[in-house]
């Protein structure tokens, strides 16, 4: 099986499989006073401290959640109160579902926010929450977050950061270049699944979205998931081979585009692992099957769509129009190996081969 999934979720790094276990071993709950209690609440803060000297955030700024699904409705839940939301064409779902009546950011051709429009909106909705992700999941495109949040601090706005994709891809400090807040998700980056944060600037009101025992400082309730956020905060800053997936992807690019694809985003500044393919006239999901059955993991869109595939807003939103229910993402994880792109390039020539055959055929 080559997996080229990585935007899915990141094979599980060394270091923070054996910092979970080892969380997983003490046990105890963090919220307890006993010497269990003490032992897990010091995991707990360790991770937090982690977290927070990554983010150059102070670790009372950094509220852990199960994912950046919470993180970011967490965001919209606390900082849009009272406020207009204004969301980019392109962002999660996980933020689109978090604030369903936003005015929409237009994006440009190239998969980047206008940043024009945005100006205006802001002058027409002055203080609003601006919600922007860091680095698109489908695409890979990287929004120019510097200069919207120098839009955004003109306007009074909040400008929150779905930064998921690009940590360990393509880190920034995003709370220094203006954020107010950002997302993150541990299995994204290498971690296990279960464990994200919001981080914030100092001063802000964080009102929790899940209420219950006070956990977080009262900002979110519920036991913390304290094997995965050890993980999570193990698997921060570890090394990325960025020049050599960099060059597998240009690699997976020329070639596919020799067979007949369409790059989306290739004009604009991208991760280095993400590849967005569209091949003319076969639908998404016959390119699925087709490379599934020859042992390659890829797929279509934002994997958090229960397993639909459908039309990608993103690419509609760049005007690729039916190409956008003819697109597949590939995208490289941390261990990619050269095989992995040979193998990949094989199958796709053969799918796009058999392709062309049929279309002769009907035609």
């Amino acid at each position: 099986m080559i997996y080229l999934d990585a935007n899915a979720t990141e094979p599980l790094r060394p270091e923070a499989r054996d910092a979970a276990l080892a969380a997983m071993e003490q046990g105890g709950n963090p919220s307890s006073v006993h010497q269990a209690g003490r032992a897990a609440r010091k995991i707990l803060e360790a991770a937090r401290e982690r977290v927070a000297a990554f983010a150059n955030a102070r670790p009372a700024d950094v509220v852990f959640c199960a994912g950046a699904t919470e993180a970011d409705a967490l965001a919209v839940h606390a900082l849009g109160a009272g406020r207009a939301v204004l969301i980019g064409a392109t962002e999660h779902d996980a933020i689109r579902a978090a604030a369903p009546d936003a005015v929409t950011i237009p994006i440009l051709a190239n998969g980047q926010a206008d940043l024009v429009a945005l100006e205006a909106l802001l002058a027409a909705y002055p203080g609003a929450l601006v919600c922007l992700m860091a680095a698109n999941n489908e695409t890979g495109v990287l929004h120019d977050i510097a200069a919207a949040a120098k839009l955004c601090a003109a306007a009074g706005a909040f400008l929150h950061v779905d930064a998921v994709q690009a940590i360990g891809r393509a880190n920034q400090d995003w709370l220094a270049l203006g954020a107010a807040s950002f997302a993150l998700s541990g299995h994204k980056f290498g971690a296990p699944v279960g464990a994200g944060a919001l981080v914030t600037k100092p001063g802000l009101e964080i009102r929790a979205l899940i209420k219950g025992g006070g956990q977080e400082l009262g900002r979110r309730g519920g036991t913390p998931a304290l094997p995965a956020i050890a993980g999570l905060a193990a698997a921060l800053g570890t090394p990325y081979p960025t020049a050599q997936i960099t060059a597998w992807r240009d690699e997976i690019e020329n070639f596919c585009v020799s067979q007949g694809a369409v790059v989306a985003g290739a004009g604009a500044p991208r991760l280095p692992n993400t590849i967005c393919l569209a091949l003319p006239g076969v639908r998404a999901e016959t390119q699925l099957i087709a490379l599934d059955m020859a042992s390659i993991c890829v797929s279509s869109g934002s994997a958090c769509s229960s397993g639909k595939v459908t039309s990608s807003h993103v690419l509609l939103a760049m005007g690729f129009g039916d190409l956008a229910g003819q697109a597949i993402r590939v995208s490289l994880p941390w261990n990619a190996a050269e095989d992995m792109v040979r193998k990949f390039q094989a199958a796709y020539a053969a799918m796009a081969a058999r392709a062309l055959r049929s279309q002769v055929q009907s035609a």
